[in-house]
């Protein structure tokens, strides 16, 4: 009877040493990052930090339908406005490194810190992969008295500070655009911001302004109709959109301006978590759906993987920092 209870006895410890063994090697599989391998298991937000309606708005749709498809769960758009984007990149900036919060980020993010509005650059941020390119155009009212950047010049100068030009919001590309543009003609115009391109837009049809400074793929259909007309674009080649329009350096100005957008995690997001993240995002780009939306809007693509992304906004960052300065608003 002794034998066989001594023999009971060694046979629950080594059960029991065992079992805490397959513990240890379960904790140490979470520690390794093992714990991630079933992400994601629940539903995504895309922070956007522009009103809905605008090419953010637009562009971050479709690649969060076509993410969600990749990645089986679902993914939706939270449209977090005010700040000129500092709001919305905000958010995503102090959001859970989880991968269940990512965010579009703007050109804004690479100016809103030398503009004083808020304290964040590219390096808060893990980078996804960059979509597109967008230029900034001088937009008007189809029947304004103006049919040329030299004759809008002209009607400025003879009405100091009369021109109301919308942008979507103090310190955004838009309103950067304008401000350079009217520093280099030597003209004077009122800026009115807006929560986002498309309500500036929509101020503009409705006779409430002058002019914005967005760009023609935000504007395409008051464009179309003939209710707006481009006088020029800040890029270096004309745009699809109004291929009509010259450009400001065709004009002797010389200024290249334009919107950019990607998308973004919260800095301390894992690595595997960015690794699935950045995979469902270049088939989302690469889809036919996104293709399709690039084309009718007349956006130009431009895929940068996420480190290459990152390296393009901190140089974006670098260069609005020496022109801001320079630039007077007012």
């Amino acid at each position: 009877m002794k034998k066989y209870m001594f023999a009971l006895i060694a046979t629950s410890l080594i059960l029991f040493l065992a079992a805490c063994g397959n513990s240890n090697t379960e904790g140490a599989s979470s520690e390794s990052g093992e714990a991630n391998s079933s992400y994601p298991e629940e539903q995504i937000e895309v922070i956007v930090p522009f009103a809905a309606g605008g090419a953010s708005d637009l562009v971050s749709r479709t690649i969060a339908t076509e993410m969600e498809n990749a990645l089986g769960v679902p993914v939706v758009v939270a449209n977090k406005t005010g700040g000129s984007g500092a709001t919305g990149l905000l958010s995503t900036k102090d959001a859970d490194p989880d991968g269940y919060t990512i965010g579009y980020v703007p050109v804004e993010l690479a100016m809103l810190e030398s503009l004083g509005l808020a304290q964040v650059s590219p390096e808060d941020y893990a980078a996804l992969g960059q979509l597109m390119t967008i230029p900034a155009g001088i937009i008007v009212k189809g029947d304004a008295p103006y049919n040329s950047v030299e004759e809008f010049v002209a009607y400025a100068k003879e009405n100091p500070g009369k021109i109301k030009v919308g942008n979507s919001g103090t310190g955004s590309i838009w309103h950067i655009a304008a401000a350079a543009f009217a520093g280099e003609a030597g003209i004077e115009v009122s800026h009115v911001p807006y929560d986002g391109a498309a309500p500036a837009v929509t101020a503009l049809m409705g006779g409430h302004i002058d002019a914005v400074t967005v760009s023609p793929s935000e504007a395409i259909s008051g464009i179309s109709s003939g209710d707006l007309k481009v006088l020029a674009v800040m890029s270096e080649e004309r745009d699809v959109n109004a291929p009509d329009a010259p450009t400001l350096q065709e004009l002797g100005f010389d200024i290249n301006l334009g919107g950019w957008g990607g998308f973004v995690a919260p800095k301390e997001t894992p690595e595997d978590i960015l690794e699935t993240l950045r995979a469902a995002f270049e088939t989302a780009y690469n889809s036919e759906a996104f293709q399709k939306l690039l084309e009718e809007r007349g956006m130009n693509p431009d895929y940068k993987p996420g480190e290459e992304f990152q390296t393009f906004a901190k140089e974006q960052y670098d260069f609005y920092g020496e022109l801001i300065p320079q630039i007077e608003f007012e």
